[in-house]
């Protein structure tokens, strides 16, 4: 789910994409619960025709959707360059938090990572792995499965979460940073939508003219919080990027041990 995510982290203006994020007087738990059900109902449904036209080479696609998939193509690309650049994933386990349709585990099962990805929804998880036979990738280099980010276990080499944050409470952001952490022995690879005057502006812009299909709520996060977040954990920022276009906006950060 690259946004599937903030799909990701992305800020659509008079499009299809995200419902800002709202305030609200419920509990947290319940604000939790209530994002979680949007999520996976929304990418079960219309929300996963719709990104997996965006995640593809599918010429069914506007110019903001053409734009958001050349911004999540870059945040993409810059990971793939630093682990190619590193030269020692081969053999390594990689988990991939929100994995959408494959975007990022397939090109990592090709270098030869072990592969566990996971997405809030089935159609995004059988999606990749149909996109991984696809590319000659055995269940033995890659499996997909159905999972949401709290309940995803084991340990791991490289845990990745690229464009999932978007549809985090930012009450709930310090702790999703924590639990990714807690799955990794070595690297942690996150990107996230970050909260800035000039973002928060272009959000509030984006709530005066709503697209004609509302979905899932979209977080703005603070780096500050997630970088604490990695240090209370043992991480620490090791490269960062960050990736613009006109409709998407991406913090990438990797932390290692």
């Amino acid at each position: 789910m690259k946004v599937s995510l903030a799909v990701a982290s992305l800020l659509v203006i008079n499009t299809e994409a995200f419902v800002p994020g709202q305030s609200s007087s419920f509990s947290t738990k319940l604000s939790v619960v209530d994002d979680k059900t949007e999520v996976r109902e929304y990418f079960n449904t219309e929300g996963f025709n719709r990104w997996n036209k965006i995640y593809s080479d599918s010429d069914e696609v506007n110019s903001v959707q053409m734009d958001i998939r050349d911004g999540h193509g870059q945040t993409i690309d810059k990971i793939l360059k630093w682990v190619s650049d590193d030269g020692d994933i081969a053999g390594k386990s990689v988990c991939d938090c929100g994995c959408g349709v494959g975007s990022l585990a397939i090109p990592l099962a090709q270098m030869g990572a072990k592969i566990s990805a996971s997405d809030i929804s089935d159609s995004m998880a059988n999606e990749a792995a149909r996109r991984a036979k696809e590319f000659g990738i055995g269940d033995d280099q890659a499996t997909f499965y159905t999972s949401d980010l709290e309940s995803v276990d084991g340990k791991y080499d490289t845990v990745t979460c690229v464009d999932v944050a978007i549809h985090y409470p930012t009450e709930k952001m310090a702790e999703m940073v924590k639990h990714l952490c807690s799955l990794s022995d070595r690297r942690v690879l996150i990107s996230f939508a970050p909260k800035t005057w000039y973002y928060s502006f272009l959000k509030k812009i984006g709530e005066l003219f709503p697209g004609p299909s509302k979905t899932t709520r979209a977080y703005l996060h603070e780096e500050e919080v997630v970088r604490k977040a990695l240090e209370e954990a043992g991480f620490k920022v090791a490269r960062e990027e960050m990736t613009a276009t006109n409709f998407y906006f991406s913090r990438l950060l990797e932390a290692t041990k």
